[in-house]
Order: structure tokens, then C-alpha cells, then sequence
């Protein structure tokens, strides 16, 4: 167990709604007739009444049980037991249900698989497709242990964003992401712009890390040919888990913002509640009409 380092009072600028409302029961209801997860509740996530709100979700498949065992995240850590062959296209009947324009899938890590589940990945983009031509498709990535094949497998099913979130600033990988590599992560973003994906990546703040590594991480994904960057507050989701360090002040993630942009990224989404998903699909249509 993590031991709390401090008690830093939530700041006013993270304080979010209670989930409720017709839209938030009828996202609820579909994710529960499909039996299906999402990020948004597996991890927590603050943003989950704005989205479900507004009728989206991020999508988790490969099951709820990690093989990883990060430090900040909420997802249960374990060894999965099962595959379900199914899924993808319950995924895409559930896209159809809510009429989304745009889907974000991600998944738990599944490092027993021999493709670390890059088939399923490639499968629910071809599904969600089939049922919804006019829909776009981000997908958010494990690193698959840095196996080029696997990343092809997906990336032949041609989704529109190849989003994989470098998460945090090298030197604190030995806590944040003990079964992850700085470089690897890198190395995945570049081997997908260099077969012509849109690619995106996020990084939290407050576990630790100082302005100077932040910028340093935003000119390592610049190199590696990334489009698109998220800054995010990262926040304790339990006891068990990694403490907040720092409440980064909104003007601060302005500079953050202000030097992505000066390196030329298509777009920095920088913000105390910007997760990985949070507007993914406003983004992508921001830019198409550029």
C-alpha cells in the first residue's frame, strides 16, 4: 500500500458535478445491456457525468482485470481468465445505440496474450465500422510489449487516431509504470506516424514530476512524430494508490499549452480534468475543418 505523503486540500477548480440525468441512464443502460466496461467508471474517471451526459463513452475491452499493476490507476489488477470473441460487436451495436459520430476503445493490458490482444483491438474497429460507416474510431493502446507485429495486426484495421498515452515523465516510470518503457512508448508512436496514422498521447501531472521534465516530454513526443497531446490533474483514486504530490494551478497547464504549441503539435489539450478521451471526438472535427 501507498502511504499517504500529505493531505492537500482538492482546490475549487476540480470540484465536478454528481452524475445524473435522462442521457446518463440511457449511456448507463446501453453499457449494462451489452455488458460492456468503460474507462469511465473502471478508472474513475472525474469527467464521467459530463460525458455520459452528453451521450458518449470510452469503451474498455479485453475484460476489467489488468495484467499490469500501475500506480495510479484504478483498474483491477490481476490474470484474466477469458477472451470474448463477441465483444467487438457488442461494442458496435452499443456505438449504434448511441448514435456516436466518434468512438474512443481502450483496454486493459493483456500481456499473456500472444498478441497482448491486438486481434480484438483490430476486430471491434472492423465491427464498429461495419455497423456504423460514417462513425470514426480513435483507439487508445497498451504498448504490447513493444511487438511491432501486434501493432500492425491493429493498425491494419486502419483506425482513425493511434492514441498511446505516455502517462508521466521518464524518470518517475519506476513507480508510475513499473511494466512500461519511457522509450518504448515513444517507439510505438513513431513506428504509427510513420505508416500515416493521426497519432496522440497524454501524460499526467502532480505524482511527482517538475515543469522542466514536462516540457522535456513534450519535446520527446514532438520527435517521435505525435499530433495530438492531452495534459491532465492526476488524481488519487484510492488509498492504495499513488498520492498526489502537487494541484498543478490552471495558469500553469496555460504555459504547458503555450509550449506545446510553440513545438507545432496539431493540438494540446491542457487542463486540470483533460483525460485521454475528454472532447477526443472535438478535437479530430476541429481539425478536419482546418
Amino acid at each position: 500500500m501507498y502511504k499517504e505523503e500529505n493531505n492537500i486540500k482538492r482546490p475549487d477548480w476540480l470540484k465536478v458535478r454528481i452524475p445524473q440525468g435522462q442521457n446518463f441512464s440511457d449511456v448507463k443502460s446501453i453499457i449494462e445491456k451489452q455488458r460492456l466496461h468503460t474507462v469511465c467508471s473502471e478508472a474513475r474517471c472525474p469527467n464521467m457525468g459530463e460525458c455520459w451526459n452528453s451521450g458518449t463513452a470510452t469503451f474498455m475491452i479485453l475484460g476489467d482485470i489488468c495484467t499490469r499493476s500501475c500506480g495510479f490507476c484504478a483498474v483491477k489488477t490481476g490474470m484474466p481468465t477469458e477472451i470474448d470473441a463477441q465483444e467487438p460487436l457488442r461494442v458496435a451495436n452499443a456505438v449504434r445505440m448511441m448514435k456516436l459520430k466518434y468512438a474512443v476503445v481502450t483496454s486493459v493490458n493483456r500481456d499473456e496474450l500472444f498478441d497482448g490482444g491486438a486481434s480484438i483491438f483490430a476486430e471491434t474497429v472492423r465491427q464498429i465500422r461495419k455497423l456504423n460507416p460514417e462513425c470514426k474510431v480513435e483507439v487508445l493502446i497498451p504498448d504490447f510489449k513493444g511487438d511491432e507485429f501486434a501493432l500492425n495486426i491493429l493498425l491494419d484495421s486502419f483506425p482513425d487516431v493511434l492514441n498511446h498515452n505516455i502517462e508521466t515523465v521518464p524518470r518517475l516510470y519506476p513507480i508510475v509504470r513499473p511494466q512500461a518503457k519511457y522509450e518504448r512508448s515513444l517507439q510505438l508512436l513513431t513506428r504509427a506516424k510513420k505508416r500515416g496514422f493521426i497519432t496522440k498521447s497524454g501524460l499526467m501531472v502532480g505524482l511527482g514530476e517538475n515543469d522542466d521534465e514536462v516540457f522535456e516530454v513534450l519535446n520527446d513526443l514532438k520527435n517521435s512524430g505525435c499530433d495530438i497531446v492531452t495534459i491532465g490533474q492526476y488524481l488519487q483514486p484510492t488509498r492504495e494508490h499513488l498520492p498526489v504530490k502537487r494541484f498543478v494551478h490552471p495558469d500553469q497547464f496555460k504555459k504547458y499549452k503555450e509550449f506545446g504549441d510553440s513545438l507545432g503539435f496539431l493540438q494540446i489539450e491542457s487542463g486540470p480534468l483533460v483525460r485521454s478521451s475528454y472532447h477526443a471526438e472535438k478535437i479530430i472535427l476541429k481539425n478536419e475543418k482546418c
